[in-house]
């Protein structure tokens, strides 16, 4: 796939699941030189953060200042952009209406050799973010050793932290 200089995880609203990812991401150790950011596929305004997913990451220690709700856009994505979906239908979606490389396009469960689609906890209790937040912080880290390895292995990082 080439070497990965950014993220984008991309959800329906961006409020609740990519938001999620992207913070997962970003508190992590490696990857540093790796930007993430979250977008969405229909947003219609700059929503806040789902209340109950800003909930479960501050019980985790986890925030995203500011965050609002973003439309993605086909001038963020390039050649060195790896964008994750929460679902089948979402990549099926960019696949048909963004200028997205297909080789650079899956699933987030997917692009870590699983099936099936992250469940959209919207509605639900706090319980169910509280497992929609477990489940993402189980395939984030997932994600982030394949890149690591894949960026290692394409001779592009020399697997130290830069700091």
């Amino acid at each position: 796939m080439g070497h990965i200089q950014q993220i984008i995880f991309v959800c329906t609203g961006n409020t609740c699941r990519s938001p999620m990812a992207e913070s997962l991401y970003i508190s992590m150790e490696f990857g540093k030189d790796i930007k993430a950011s979250s977008r969405g596929l229909v947003v219609l305004f700059p929503e806040p953060l789902n209340p109950k997913a800003e909930t479960v990451l501050k019980t985790h220690g986890l925030e995203l200042n500011n965050h609002t709700a973003k439309q993605l856009k086909d001038n963020e994505i390039n050649e060195t952009t790896l964008v994750l979906t929460m679902t089948q239908n979402q990549k099926t979606t960019l696949l048909k209406e963004y200028c997205v490389n297909r080789e650079h396009c899956f699933t987030l469960k997917e692009f870590v050799g699983e099936t099936g689609d992250v469940v959209d906890p919207y509605g639900g209790s706090l319980m169910d973010y509280e497992e929609c937040f477990s489940e993402l912080a189980r395939l984030v880290r997932k994600m982030a050793y394949r890149i690591e390895k894949e960026n290692i292995g394409a001779g592009m990082n020399d697997g130290h932290k830069k700091g």
